[in-house]
């Protein structure tokens, strides 16, 4: 099993977001849910990626909820 690209990116902007916030980044790993990305995939996905906030501008949907529209 791997990490796939949005999951490398989610991890990525996890840690940014603990080093503009000067946080710990446990927490937040903890927190997040892993899935496969297809039934007959072994590449991981996050689910719940953290919301990175910039100058208040909210960024992006969970993946969580792109997948229940479908």
């Amino acid at each position: 099993m791997k990490l796939g690209n949005q999951a490398m990116g989610a991890l990525m902007m996890t840690l940014q977001k603990c080093l503009l916030e000067e946080r710990d980044i446990v927490a937040l790993l903890e927190q997040m849910e892993f899935s496969l990305e297809n039934k007959s995939s072994e590449t991981l996905i996050i689910v719940n990626p953290p919301v990175v906030n910039f100058a208040g501008t909210e960024l992006g949907d969970t993946i969580k909820e792109l997948l229940d529209e479908e």
